[in-house]
């Protein structure tokens, strides 16, 4: 077998857990290169470090598959590993049905995405080694989740990097697009073939039910309180408003809140189900607001929200000038920052929506945060949020802080992992 020999003051990522060697970190290579195909990664000695494939096109040039000599890399590895990703999410979300089933690397399985839609699966091939073992990843998602239909999303640039071609299409089977799933007791509607990535972004999931405590709560600072009123059959007490009028809506304690960046409407479903009384969903693609208006139509809140198709850093700055205000703020836009070199300015534009954000919020509300880019550390971002709440004369306190959900298992040799930070702060006025 070809070995791809290492050198000798490297920073010994490999023995930490971490998948992925560089073209920087090669000595030398020993044997036929045959791109895609199994190498045995040794160091500057000859010690055996792992197995993986090779793409000497790639920057990325060997992803590791085993550190194991004694483990095999075939259809049986594939099957199995596949069977164990499935097997974790069922044991820590029991009875799921739709959730991200193989996240590539924390799975063991460099460059390979799964995501599960009721009884239909969305893949994403993202590297040359995987792409040549089309076969064996196929043979293994019908043996283990016996699907109905197979999507592929391969119409990602990163595949290009990796000398592939975009596509997309049924792989197997054939389905509706446009497909039902279930999340935290909500209904949704996902678009396989036109939405984001593979369809929907299930990593934000716990974080989407972390706005429970704080979606109730809001009458008092409404001018609503309870009273004792007359009443058919008798006195009873009900809430009222300033006017001392009977307040009938039954959300009547619920927040007031701003959903921008929507996509598919998952906050809003969720502000809704936990108690908020109205909700501004806003988003720039007028195919996202549609699917989002589907969304909560199909759950019975359609009542409870406004829609807004804007450019959200438009909307926000254009809000705070004009002095509204709402209880919760939630912002969760795109990745800003899709390279290291572009973090400067993707802190400049998190330090925007999340300074007129802040400006929107009512006394003692709260802004609920977010940011997907890996390349804007975990510190870089609070402090970015710190930076936004000094200049809108603020003061934050931390409620909640979290990243990607159970189903993106993080593994601890490997900082790309901390890509998503969710954060939600109460916001008070500094003097």
């Amino acid at each position: 077998m070809t070995k791809v020999f290492l050198v000798r003051n490297r920073r010994k990522r490999l023995e930490q857990g971490h998948p992925w060697i560089f073209q920087s970190e090669v000595e030398r290579i020993e044997g036929e290169v045959t791109p895609g195909e199994i190498v045995e990664v040794v160091n500057h000695q000859g010690h055996f470090l792992g197995r993986g494939y090779i793409n000497p096109n790639s920057q990325m040039i060997v992803r590791l598959l085993t550190w194991n000599p004694n483990e095999e890399i075939n259809q049986e590895l594939f099957t199995s590993r596949i069977h164990q990703a499935w097997a974790f999410r069922q044991r820590f979300l029991r009875g799921i049905r739709s959730c991200r089933v193989l996240y590539g690397e924390s799975d063991f399985m460099p460059g390979l995405v799964v995501d599960k839609f009721e009884d239909v699966l969305v893949v994403q091939i993202l590297s040359l080694g995987m792409e040549v073992r089309k076969e064996w990843i196929l043979n293994a998602l019908l043996d283990v989740f016996k699907p109905k239909a197979v999507y592929v999303r391969n119409d990602v640039y990163v595949r290009e990097l990796e000398g592939m071609e975009q596509e997309k299409g049924f792989w197997y089977g054939e389905s509706e697009t446009e497909i039902e799933i279930e999340e935290n007791g909500l209904k949704l509607v996902v678009d396989i073939e036109n939405g984001q990535k593979t369809g929907y972004f299930f990593d934000q999931r716990e974080n989407r039910s972390a706005l429970a405590p704080i979606m109730t709560g809001w009458g008092e600072s409404h001018g609503i309180r309870m009273q004792e009123v007359d009443d058919e059959g008798g006195r009873e007490v009900r809430p009222v408003d300033r006017r001392g009028k009977v307040v009938k809506n039954p959300f009547w304690d619920g927040a007031e809140v701003l959903d921008c960046f929507t996509h598919t409407g998952s906050f809003t479903l969720n502000a809704c189900k936990h108690g908020a009384k109205k909700v501004t969903t806003l988003d720039i693609s007028d195919h996202a607001i549609e699917t989002a208006k589907r969304n909560v139509k199909l759950n019975g809140f359609l009542h409870r929200v406004d829609f807004v198709v804007a450019n959200a850093f438009d909307y926000l700055r254009d809000a705070a000038k004009e002095g509204k205000q709402w209880d919760v703020v939630i912002l969760d836009p795109p990745a800003f920052a899709k390279s290291r070199s572009a973090v400067k300015g993707a802190q400049r534009g998190y330090k925007d929506i999340n300074l007129n954000g802040l400006k929107l919020i009512r006394e003692g509300g709260y802004l609920v945060t977010a940011s997907c880019s890996y390349h804007m550390s975990p510190e870089l971002f609070a402090e970015t949020i710190q930076e936004a709440a000094v200049d809108a004369k603020k003061v934050l306190r931390l409620v909640h802080w979290s990243g990607a959900g159970i189903d993106h298992p993080k593994l601890t040799g490997i900082d790309e992992g901390d890509y998503l930070k969710f954060a939600i702060y109460e916001v008070r006025s500094r003097g």
